[in-house]
This record gives C-alpha cells, structure tokens and sequence, in this order.
C-alpha cells in the first residue's frame, strides 16, 4: 500500500537517514526497531508530513506521491499517534475523539451524534471504558492509549503508526493495547509500530525492519525469525561477524 524507497535526510554533518527503504502493506503489522539514533523518528515524521527529506520516494498503491505537510499525509490516508498521545485530560472521551473533528449541523455542535458515533467506534474496537463522558485525566494508561488510537481512525486512514504505544504500561494493560493493535489489522490497515520493547515486537507484528545509524540493518519475518537475530541486526553484531 505506502513504500518508501532511497529515503534520505541529513540535518547538517548528521545523517539521519541513508537511502531508507520501507514497505506496508494493508492487513499487516510492521514493527520499526533500532537503538537510539538509528532513525525511526526520523523515517516516521517522514511519512507524517512533518519534516521533507533530501531524497527519495514515497508511494502509494504505486503512484509517486509529496508529502510536505501534515495535511498531505492525513489526505492520503495516514494517521499517527505519537508517545505523548496529545490529549486534552480535562475533556472527555468524545470530545478527545473529534477535538478538531467536531460534527456541526446548523452551526450547533451535534453532541448526540458524536457521542453515539463514538461508542459504536469504540465498541468495534472492544475498547472497554464504563463512561465516555469521563475526563480522560480519569482514565487508566491503556484506556488512554486506547482513545488516543480510537482518535486515529475517526478520519478512516489506510496507515496508523503508533510510537511506543505500550511504553510505561503495567501488563494488562500492555495487553489490552496490543489487543486493539491485532483489531486494526483486522480492519485490513497498514500498522507501522515503533518499539523499543522486542517482547512486545514478537507478539504484535508480522514483520520487523532494523534500522541502525539512519540505514536498513535488516527485515525479518516475525514468526521465522528469533529475538537474538533482531538484536543481532539492531547492534551490528550481523554486520561485524561478516
């Protein structure tokens, strides 16, 4: 569905990115690894629309296509939900859902919709929050990370990238997170996870891509590959073996 291909961005004598490569595909979890510095931030702000890189295309179902602003990337279809989840804690979960969005009929704010809106999207999702009409400052971590999502999917994107979206969560909700990760699979999304947490990284994707000092380091296949083998591609361990 995206790729991006020959992705190149230095900020002065740093190189962030080297001629990156990446592919989504619809239905599929890609988990983005490498240590600090290695460009994942870089690569996904790329894609955002929030910074332009030196070199490179991105393409979507084939077609070459710009992104240059965060709105050329939310008109084609792409969606993100960064770590620090931006929401507003004294608002409730409908209006964290549409802050921005809002449905207006007659210059009047269609509360009502919005709320019935809401519920059914979260309830699609299984997200289980007893009162949306809570402030989210009320919520739990997972059911932030949650709405935080949910608030992804109201403009019906292709790609959602999720940056450490199960960092600083206890176990449950960790699992309720990567629950609702394997839903917008099934939704038939491209999912881009960025992740420090390799546990986590086995149990969500299908796929995982290294990179390590702004250049691919490696592409392995979930369920054929081992932890030793990712960390092996996120250190140079690989690379300095040869």
């Amino acid at each position: 569905m995206f790729s991006a291909t020959g992705i190149t961005k230095a900020y002065g004598a740093v190189q962030a990115l080297d001629g990156v490569r990446l592919d989504l595909r619809a239905g599929e979890v890609v988990a983005l690894v490498g240590d600090n510095g290695a460009g994942k931030s870089t690569l996904v702000k790329v894609l955002a629309g929030v910074i332009t890189p030196d070199a490179g295309t991105i393409t979507v179902e084939g077609r070459p296509v710009r992104i240059a602003t965060p709105q050329d990337a939310q008109a084609l279809g792409v969606s993100t939900v960064y770590q620090d989840l931006a929401l507003c804690e004294n608002l409730d979960v409908v209006a964290n859902l549409y802050l921005g969005t809002e449905r207006r009929r007659w210059s009047v704010l269609g509360h009502i919709a919005m709320e019935r809106a809401a519920h059914d999207l979260l309830t699609s999702l299984d997200v289980r929050i007893r009162d949306i009409r809570v402030p989210v400052a009320m919520l739990s971590g997972g059911q932030r990370q949650s709405v935080a999502i949910a608030r992804a999917l109201i403009g019906e994107p292709r790609l959602v990238i999720l940056d450490e979206p199960t960092a600083a969560l206890g176990v449950e909700q960790t699992a309720q997170v990567l629950g609702l990760i394997d839903r917008l699979r099934d939704r038939g999304l491209a999912v881009l996870v960025i992740s420090h947490n390799l546990a986590d990284v086995r149990a969500m994707s299908d796929r995982v891509v290294v990179l390590r000092l702004g250049r691919n380091a490696g592409e392995f296949r979930t369920a054929e590959t081992s932890q030793e083998a990712i960390v092996a591609a996120i250190t140079g361990a690989t690379a300095d073996e040869r």
